[in-house]
This record gives structure tokens, C-alpha cells and sequence, in this order.
């Protein structure tokens, strides 16, 4: 039986390790096709670039639309290690992405499934379909494991 190499999340998961490594809050993302090759990642560099826009999630949809020519990404699938902030999920939204998986949950910061539930109001022109919790416990320890080092 062959190796079917890493999954979407495990290449997001290294993306938040390295950024982890550089300083940054450890979270990462991925685009995939239909066909679940990988169009774009990215890890956090807010303070890499010096720019608050600069979360794995607006770097990844930023390269995947440019790799595709295109602002739209309907065929796409993100794959992020934490809940999307508000700011994330409405960029998501705009890009059409078709899917949305993340690792862990962000009661704090998180506009998904917590706080502005950016997908859930009316003035929201898509929503992805969401599953949460994937490969969570993993994606949990390595922010619990960065912010308790920060202390």
C-alpha cells in the first residue's frame, strides 16, 4: 500500500509550525482544487510584513486567486489550522470558496462559529459549506504551546 502523501491539513499544520519558528502566532492555510492539489499556502507573517492583513488565510486566498487569474476560488477549498477572525471569514466569503476546514476553534478572536459569525448574516452574499475540528487537538497545542512560551 502506497503513501498518499500529507493531507491538506498536515501542510497547513506545517505552514503554522514554521511561522511559529519565525515569530509569528503559529496558524496556516492551504487551497486545494477540486481535485485536491495544492494551489497556494501560507503561514501568519503580521509581523514579518509589518501588516495586520497578513493572517495565512489572506496570504493563501491572495496567492490562489493569482495562480488562477481569477478573484473567484468556487472550485477551491480552504484548509486553516485556527477559526477564521472576521476579517478572514469575510474574505472567504468574497472569494466564493467553496469549503472551509479549520483546526481549531477561537472563542476569542474566532468569526466563524464564535463572535461576528461573519457567514451567518444577511448581508453575507456566500457561505462556504464549514467543518470544524480537524485534526483540532494538534492545531490547539501548537497555539497553546507558542502563547505559553510568549509568557
Amino acid at each position: 500500500m502506497s503513501n498518499p502523501g500529507p493531507t491538506p491539513m498536515d501542510i497547513a499544520l506545517r505552514q503554522a509550525r514554521t511561522a511559529g519558528r519565525r515569530g509569528e502566532v503559529p496558524v496556516g492555510a492551504v487551497i486545494v482544487d477540486s481535485l485536491g492539489a495544492v494551489i497556494a499556502s501560507a503561514g501568519n507573517r503580521t509581523e514579518e510584513d509589518a501588516d495586520p492583513t497578513a493572517h495565512a488565510e489572506m496570504l493563501t486566498i491572495r496567492a490562489a486567486a493569482k495562480a488562477l487569474s481569477s478573484p473567484r476560488l468556487a472550485d477551491c477549498d480552504l484548509y486553516v489550522t485556527l477559526e477564521p477572525c472576521a476579517m478572514c471569514a469575510a474574505a472567504i466569503s468574497n472569494a466564493r470558496l467553496r469549503r472551509l476546514y479549520f483546526g481549531a476553534y477561537d472563542p476569542k478572536s474566532g468569526g466563524v462559529e464564535h463572535g461576528a459569525k461573519v457567514f451567518d448574516h444577511a448581508t453575507c452574499h456566500h457561505k462556504p459549506e464549514i467543518i470544524g475540528g480537524i485534526q483540532e487537538t494538534e492545531a490547539g497545542t501548537l497555539l497553546k504551546d507558542f502563547f505559553k512560551a510568549k509568557r
